[in-house]
């Protein structure tokens, strides 16, 4: 569609170079648009921009509001409106004049999403989640248990972003600041829509489209039907709020496959926050088990728990006071010594600090001449 008649005829001459390509009906007013266009069969629009009553955004809209799954390319002599097109689910934009080669790059790019989307098709009737995400130790997204392929390292920083916001609505500023603290803004805006743009390539193709969402300048990732181990850490602690008891055999399941602090492999500056957040949850989680264990009378476990704890957070005096207690309960002094000054020593060495007063009396009234 375009409102030039000239334009639009130089258009479909150029389209029409091509043997893969059907043009279904051409459009020059927005009154016979609406007329035919609900009523018709195809897969991609051209769109011009600058046209008078609906623009060419307003109108990719409505043209979604029909069939979500029909690719939207701008066409457009400003390059500013090219920056507006990736915020509203645009596959591609193309500046006037149109060369054939930057045509024939759309055209190979829609072909392609097409492909993956035929192959992809069955992963929404699959009762099992085909999308896993790993958080903890790293970033790690499966699909169908494969690594999923990242167009740019960029692209799965975003992915990361908008999951650790995931239902939230983010400022598109914000996103810039974190991703591309160092970029002029400029240059960062056009980055961050080319980098929207190969992540909804990315989940589309997984068979996830029209998850991400640009409204009031800011982006939203809205994602179900996947499986995520920071996602079954706070499903277990809601429910131990609610009920008072906790889930064991999920945070049993949890635990052995822990694999780190959250995101820790990873050098994104904006982590710290988050991650943060997410280790003091893991803490609480532990924190719990050990008082499921040690109300079951299960010395064994709560021995395991405990050690896993102090290997998440080496400076916890509380920790090593209740490891502590535990070797006294069994009988193991020489280890809860052990465990003392191995901490003692790690404070030290790492903090330039003592334990607190309650460690070191405690540590106290264990007779080294009993051992």
């Amino acid at each position: 569609m375009d409102d030039e008649p000239l334009a639009l005829l130089n258009l479909e001459k150029k389209l029409k170079e091509f043997n893969s390509i059907e043009i279904i009906k051409s459009f020059t007013t927005t009154k016979d648009l609406l007329a035919e266009g609900p009523s018709l069969d195809f897969q991609v629009a051209f769109l011009d921009v600058e046209m008078p009553n609906l623009n060419g955004l307003e109108i990719a809209r409505l043209i979604k509001e029909w069939n979500k799954n029909i690719f939207i390319v701008f066409v457009t002599a400003y390059r500013d409106y090219a920056v507006q097109a990736f915020e509203i689910y645009s596959i591609d934009y193309l500046l006037k004049p149109i060369s054939k080669a930057r045509l024939e790059t759309t055209i190979n790019r829609i072909q392609e999403l097409l492909h993956l989307e035929n192959k992809s098709t069955p992963i929404q009737i699959r009762n099992k989640p085909a999308l896993t995400i790993q958080c903890f130790g790293g970033f790690v997204v499966l699909h169908n248990n494969k690594a999923v392929h990242w167009r740019t390292l960029k692209t799965k920083e975003l992915f990361a972003y908008l999951f650790s916001n995931l239902n939230s609505q983010v400022p598109r500023d914000s996103i810039i600041d974190a991703l591309w603290a160092d970029t002029e803004f400029k240059k960062a805006r056009v980055q961050l829509h080319t980098t929207v743009s190969y992540l909804r390539t990315t989940l589309s193709a997984l068979g996830y489209s029209e998850v991400i969402q640009y409204t009031n300048g800011c982006y939203i990732l809205q994602l179900e039907a996947f499986q995520c181990d920071v996602h079954d850490l706070e499903h277990i602690l809601n429910a131990k709020a609610e009920t008072g008891k906790i889930n064991v055999e999920m945070a049993e399941s949890l635990i052995q496959s822990y694999q780190g602090e959250y995101m820790a492999s990873l050098d994104y500056p904006w982590i710290t926050s988050k991650a943060n957040f997410m280790n003091n949850k893991f803490t609480l989680l532990l924190h719990d088990l050990v008082d499921h264990y040690t109300a079951i009378h299960d010395v064994k476990k709560r021995e395991q728990i405990l050690l896993l704890t102090i290997e998440h957070n080496p400076y916890s005096d509380k920790t090593v006071q209740q490891l502590i207690k535990h070797y006294l309960e069994v009988d193991n002094r020489a280890s809860a010594i052990k465990v003392y000054n191995t901490f003692k020593s790690t404070l030290l060495a790492d903090l330039n600090i003592l334990p607190e007063q309650e460690t070191t009396e405690l540590f106290n009234t264990i007779s080294v001449e009993n051992l």
